[in-house]
């Protein structure tokens, strides 16, 4: 249950929204009974918050006109949302012309909220990594801020870390990290980490993470780990319904900045194919784990480049039928004006 003084910033964040507010519909937002409403009521008014009673059958309470309150009163999920979607849109370019809106934006921000929770907001603005992907997935997962901020705090100051796991087939497990980095990925939250236990690299979700505790002393900070790159490859790697092996024309780089960030492995592959068109031109083994086939003849389409199919077998069927349906697309005769 909410403690009373958070009930009665809650009645001021009502009031706050505008416009008339009966006592029913106040006790019903707060949980309260009509009694308690009244009571919170009066201590906005020891506050000097000019809180206006209007009476009659229609009456209720609601703020002065022109009143506002000094800036800021934030939560600690409303203060890491403000701020992480500063964060986002700068790297994604949706700033102003001159780009320092953001940054000042959350710079007046920072600079208001209680020293406890601005240390943790900045530690998680430090270690957060953005992959580049377009899109995102059916159901983005945002992690709860009690899960959040202490993952950042510990990847920030290299702390150990226990977690209550759960994994996409319903097991439950505990288990002790050394966390490397936080990355934000097409819409879900990973932590990045070692698993001393097992003398492995790992990759969790977010949002499948139930409970974490910082553990006492701290482990030497990982040297060369890319957080974000090992979030890539181990979606990638990561086991699914099919495994497509393709040999594409061009360099490992060129093909990677065509394809869906963390769909697929690629490295150069020397003397696959014999081409005397073009000996001089690489050739790159592609390698996808996918669930599904459907999209991925779009995709090879749009790449523009010679390619191979090693398998499977399926996926040459659903090429051939685009290419047959863009042929026909093609050769159909133009109806209309012309």
């Amino acid at each position: 249950m909410a403690r009373p003084t958070a009930r009665v910033l809650a009645l001021l964040e009502l009031l706050q929204s505008g416009g008339l507010r009966t006592v029913s519909e106040l006790a019903d937002r707060l949980a309260v009974d009509e009694r308690t409403v009244r009571r919170y009521i009066d201590h906005l008014v020891d506050l000097d918050v000019p809180v206006e009673s209007v009476r009659g059958r229609y009456g209720g309470y609601r703020l002065r006109p022109g009143y506002r309150m000094p800036p800021l009163m934030l939560s600690d999920d409303e203060a890491l949302a403000v701020l992480l979607g500063l964060v986002a849109g700068r790297r994604a370019g949706l700033t102003t012309a001159t780009g320092t809106a953001g940054e000042t934006a959350a710079a007046k921000i920072r600079r208001v909220l209680p020293e406890r929770l601005g240390r943790r907001l900045d530690a998680l603005l430090h270690s957060l990594a953005f992959t580049t992907a377009a899109g995102t997935p059916a159901e983005p997962a945002a992690p709860a801020a009690a899960i959040l901020l202490p993952i950042a705090d510990a990847v920030d100051h290299h702390r150990p870390l226990w977690i209550r796991y759960t994994a996409a087939d319903g097991r439950r497990s505990e288990r002790t990290l050394h966390p490397s980095g936080l990355v934000a990925h097409a819409g879900r939250w990973y932590l990045t980490a070692a698993e001393p236990a097992i003398g492995a690299e790992r990759m969790f979700r977010l949002d499948r993470i139930t409970d974490v505790r910082i553990l006492p002393g701290a482990f030497p900070p990982p040297v060369g780990v890319d957080p974000a790159q090992r979030v890539l490859s181990g979606l990638a790697t990561a086991p699914h319904r099919h495994e497509v092996t393709l040999r594409v024309r061009g360099s490992a780089e060129e093909i990677l900045a065509q394809l869906p960030p963390g769909t697929a492995v690629v490295a150069e592959a020397a003397g696959a194919i014999t081409d005397p068109a073009a000996e001089s031109e690489p050739w790159s083994r592609v390698e996808m784990r996918v669930e599904h086939l459907d999209w991925l003849p779009a995709v090879l389409a749009s790449l523009d480049r010679p390619f191979v199919i090693e398998r499977p077998d399926e996926l040459r069927d659903l090429v051939a039928a685009l290419a047959d349906r863009l042929a026909h697309a093609a050769r159909r005769p133009r109806t209309g004006p012309s």
